[in-house]
């Protein structure tokens, strides 16, 4: 290429007439014109930049591997020398067989087309083989990466002279600054091939479940074929004229030389070769893995929340590879599946939740439930995104443990005695200007300890826990501190939180958790307590990279010791009954468990909700099982559970039978790890027995 004596299209209007000279003018300053404001075109457009290109991000699991795509145009990136050479020949015969020699603009072609735009006199210019692939390159990326609107769509394949014009002045520029296998690679990045394929590795993958490097002559020659109109060529619902022009194609590369005529006509006598179905990825978290639609959505809401919005998401070509654990993934949604089984329990949800524990992070291995994200209920499916969406009637009983905490934090003992009457009126609190008073199973006609309450899980003992303290704030403030953050942050009624409206109005019911409750939160409360008391926000992700393979950075919250040590340690230990001596002990028996662990189980009023959140020291992990019915009934725990009129639901029934049967398999091969040991002094406390 000569640069100096490179020449152009320039077209002078002078009333009304068309007047086209070919002039010589110096690339040096086209380049410069081609990175200034062109009229006409709308936006200010210079050289293509591959960044501007919209690319799919990926979201794997912790391994590396997929299990979902966000994008607007499904392309992945690909590097010159990863396309067969029949590919670049294919396109370059039927496209633009000068290609290699002109230096961006065909003149031939160009005379040509302004030669019939003169004599129509017309405003459109129709290009009769003016456009040469690094045109079409420049046209591609302006329609594809560029354009944000109908509008500017138009504008981007508009044949008049503003538009060509525009097309020759950048195509002039790339040749100056690239080689043409560069211009090559990344107008096969760019072109649309149809059935939703941007980019030869798309069209490679959706139409013969390839790479473009194992791309056949056949194959090759199709896919060159399809680039002109890809609807009119559509392999699949115009078979007859797409293998027509690929013959055409095949003829045009005998007659530039890339292949024999004994190979062209091998290549005719195979058929279109298309797999049946097109292996076309389907995109955003409906079409995730098989149970990991939640998952993924939460992994979408957690960047967005970062500042990686949702558009970004899907043309920016990232790489977000999350904490998903494949076989806690696996074991959550088969346990949440067995236990409920959808299809023939309409209107039961049953949510799991799994974290790793730790002083740095909790990572979420799991997010499952028996049903799956998307919009057909009828297939069993939901709009909701069940483990990280809040459950309306609470998790019960398990907010007992805020209220444990609270006790010990202002001076009681986990081995302290406290009533367990099988009635109790507060001597604080009111409901409907009444003193408040409850009744419940777990009473007993003596004093109980603190740890064996939070086993038998008595109402009264909790309520007169609360008269003890005097007000239900040092409950909320410890249920926030614990990891119930965005429960407590939910809107209710009169504009104000969920925590704030049960602190304005002295909510004694709180420690029973009638209030809504996220399952993933309270994994994470079980994890934060077998953290030696150190909350970490739950995090779905491991790192994320941009489309060059560098580092974004996130922002992130950091840990905090939520509670101190000592006090964490002691409430682990006062969770350890429930699975031998309390509601869930049934349970964790027909499981065959015989781990150190803490656990708690919950039920809401009228058996709409219940629950288990439970913790080793190496995995934490949270159910729900809530009626999703509309409107919502009592559930009934049979084979299968179902909706009834008199619930017989209990934590310790589906919620802690799916616990196990999650939890179970996943410490299979992980030592038996004790539990931390209690505060000395946290064992009797400095105050006297409660009551």
């Amino acid at each position: 290429m000569t640069a100096a004596s490179t020449p152009v299209v320039t077209v002078i209007v002078v009333a009304g007439t068309l007047l086209a000279a070919l002039l010589v003018i110096p690339a040096a300053a086209l380049a410069r014109v081609a990175t200034s404001p062109l009229s006409g075109i709308g936006a200010p457009i210079g050289l293509p930049d591959p960044a501007d290109t919209p690319l799919a991000t990926v979201i794997t699991d912790r391994t590396g591997e997929p299990i979902a795509r966000l994008y607007d145009q499904f392309r992945v990136p690909t590097d010159p020398d990863d396309i067969a050479d029949t590919m670049k020949a294919a396109v370059v015969a039927i496209e633009d067989r000068r290609f290699f020699s002109h230096g961006g603009v065909d003149w031939r072609g160009v005379a040509r087309a302004v030669a019939s735009n003169l004599a129509t006199s017309g405003a459109a210019f129709d290009g009769q083989g003016a456009s040469t692939i690094t045109m079409q390159y420049v046209k591609n990326h302006r329609l594809y990466a560029l354009a944000d609107d109908p509008a500017e769509r138009d504008a981007a394949v508009a044949d008049t002279l503003d538009r060509k014009l525009l097309d020759v002045t950048v195509a002039l520029a790339l040749e100056d600054r690239l080689t043409k296998d560069e211009i090559l690679a990344r107008y096969l990045d760019t072109v649309y091939f149809g059935n939703g394929a941007y980019g030869v590795a798309a069209a490679a993958r959706t139409y013969f479940a390839t790479t473009p490097a194992e791309l056949t002559l056949p194959q090759a020659a199709l896919l060159a074929a399809v680039v002109k109109a890809p609807s009119d060529f559509d392999p699949v619902d115009e078979p007859a004229a797409a293998l027509a022009r690929r013959d055409l194609v095949l003829s045009a590369m005998v007659e530039v030389g890339s292949i024999t005529p004994h190979q062209a006509d091998a290549a005719r006598t195979t058929g279109l070769g298309v797999v049946e179905p097109l292996a076309q990825v389907e995109r955003g978290c409906v079409a995730a893995d098989p149970g990991t639609g939640f998952f993924c959505r939460y992994v979408v809401d957690h960047l967005e929340r970062r500042g990686l919005d949702a558009e970004e998401l899907r043309t920016g070509g990232y790489t977000i590879r999350t904490t998903l654990d494949p076989r806690a993934q696996q074991a959550a949604v088969r346990a949440a599946e067995q236990q409920v089984p959808p299809g023939t329990t309409d209107g039961i949800a049953n949510a799991v939740a799994v974290v790793a524990p730790g002083r740095d992070a909790h990572r979420v291995l799991a997010l499952a439930a028996n049903l799956d994200l998307g919009p057909d209920a009828a297939r069993g499916q939901t709009a909701y995104a069940l483990p990280t969406t809040a459950v309306p009637y609470g998790a019960g009983s398990i907010y007992k443990i805020f209220t444990a905490a609270a006790a010990l934090e202002a001076g009681l003992g986990i081995r302290s005695e406290v009533p367990a009457p099988e009635r109790y009126t507060s001597e604080v609190f009111t409901d409907g200007g009444e003193p408040y008073t409850v009744t419940g199973d777990g009473g007993a006609a003596d004093d109980i300890t603190l740890q064996r309450a939070l086993a038998l899980s008595p109402n009264t003992t909790f309520v007169a826990l609360l008269d003890e303290l005097g007000s239900v704030d040092p409950v909320v403030d410890m249920a926030y501190r614990l990891g119930m953050r965005e429960s407590l942050g939910l809107a209710a009624d009169g504009g104000r939180t969920v925590g704030e409206a049960v602190r304005a109005q002295e909510q004694a019911s709180f420690t029973l958790g009638p209030v809504p409750a996220i399952p993933l939160e309270l994994a994470n409360v079980a994890a934060t307590l077998v953290s030696g008391g150190v909350w970490c926000p739950p995090t779905p992700i491991v790192e994320a990279t941009d489309r060059t393979g560098a580092p974004v950075p996130l922002p992130r919250t950091p840990c905090e010791q939520a509670v101190p040590e000592a006090l964490a340690d002691t409430l682990a230990v006062g969770l350890s009954d429930d699975t031998t001596l309390g509601t869930a002990a049934d349970a964790a028996d027909a499981a065959g468990w015989d781990r150190p662990m803490i656990g708690k189980t919950g039920t809401t009023q009228n058996n709409r909700s219940a629950g288990f959140v439970g913790a080793t020291p190496q995995l934490a992990a949270a159910v729900l099982t809530w009626s999703n019915a509309d409107p919502p009934r009592p559930v009934c725990a049979g084979d299968p559970p179902h909706l009834c009129t008199s619930g017989t639901l209990f934590g310790g029934t589906v919620p802690a039978e799916t616990w196990f049967a999650t939890m179970s398999p996943l410490h299979d091969d992980l030592p038996v790890a004790p539990l931390p040991e209690p505060d000395p002094a946290l064992l009797h406390g400095r105050i006297a027995d409660a009551g």
